[in-house]
């Protein structure tokens, strides 16, 4: 799968850094996810919501109490099954979810790399997964690199990251305005807007 180059440098990040770059991450997603369930009325993706601005939350809440466990559970429910839904859509849905997913796990589990990175390659598949299909078959990395889709979302992750490795400590300013900024944008990273 694409290897985003960022990757070996997230290593440098603290936890906060890590938290806050899959929240981002998870709010670029988050369209596809309300795009697919007002589509088919598969589920209310105002859980999904509800459960992402409680991590967004812990990030700029001193002391904010989340029980993950049982956000986790609510997560669960509202995870479509691929193979109930003859339509594309549901595969960027399922994406969203595992994005969402593995912040969760890493609030428990207090390991947070490595979850970021999945987040960040996740989001890439998402992308390169609706090229192929478009396309209709299979592409190499360096086709799907050459991609002005594929491009833009490294870019994005680029951006994210940068912004975070400048700061020296939590920047709660910088946190909120990055979440306003993608929430104001309202557009996923395969392109869906946000229906308000």
């Amino acid at each position: 799968m694409l290897r985003n180059p960022i990757h070996k440098r997230m290593e440098k990040l603290t936890s906060w850094q890590h938290y806050t770059f899959m929240a981002c991450l998870c709010e670029r997603m988050y369209p596809n996810y309300q795009a697919f369930c007002h589509q088919t009325g598969f589920a209310e993706p105002q859980v999904y919501r509800r459960i992402l601005d409680l991590i967004w939350e812990t990030l700029v809440v001193k002391g904010a109490k989340v029980n993950f466990d049982s956000q986790l559970e609510k997560l669960e429910d509202i995870i479509p099954d691929a193979e109930q839904f003859d339509l594309y859509g549901v595969y960027p849905a399922i994406d969203a979810c595992v994005a969402l997913s593995e912040v969760l796990h890493s609030h428990l589990s207090g390991e947070t790399l490595e979850h970021a990175i999945t987040v960040s390659e996740t989001s890439v598949r998402t992308v390169a997964m609706l090229e192929m299909t478009e396309a209709n078959r299979e592409m190499t990395d360096d086709e799907l690199k050459a991609l002005p889709l594929i491009e833009h979302e490294f870019d994005v992750q680029w951006e994210i990251y940068r912004l975070l490795a400048e700061c020296e400590e939590r920047d709660i300013e910088l946190i909120k305005g990055l979440r306003a900024d993608l929430k104001e944008a309202a557009i996923s990273n395969i392109g869906i807007n946000l229906t308000q």
